[in-house]
């Protein structure tokens, strides 16, 4: 199949296509060249790009998106070494989510107070003067 025509398929761009290409996540496997040097893709390549956005879906890098790649293709790791990997990313995602959880905390205190100096002055002073106590300013 063309570029384009995969595309669509995956609803990615041409440009992702060919940049994952030149990266080398995509391969002779995946892609064929046609005598007039346009690129002919295998079926095989909607496969390895589901799994590629499955990869991405879960926030790994394009470092490690090679690594997991070749990994994979080569059988390199035991299920021990993927069971290990697993855990290290869910505890990288754990250390994320927690940081999302403490910005949208800070995010919801400011936007209560913001909303208090037009409804509640004093209510929105007793706030930051809470804030202030408790940081020990």
């Amino acid at each position: 199949m063309k570029i384009q025509e995969l595309a669509d398929l995956m609803g990615l761009t041409p440009h992702t296509i060919r940049f994952y290409e030149k990266e080398g996540l995509l391969d002779g496997r995946h892609i064929r060249r046609e005598k007039n040097n346009y690129r002919n893709y295998a079926d095989e390549a909607v496969g390895r790009l589901r799994l590629i956005k499955k990869f991405q879906g879960i926030g790994c890098s394009l470092a490690e998106l090679k690594t997991i790649l070749r990994d994979h293709d080569t059988n390199a790791r035991t299920n021990q070494e993927v069971i290990e990997w697993i855990l290290r990313k869910i505890e990288e995602i754990e250390r994320k989510k927690d940081e999302y959880d403490h910005m949208l905390d800070t995010l919801n205190w400011m936007l209560t107070y913001r909303k208090l100096l037009n409804e509640d002055p004093q209510k929105a002073e007793a706030m930051m003067a809470e804030l202030r106590r408790r940081m020990n300013f």
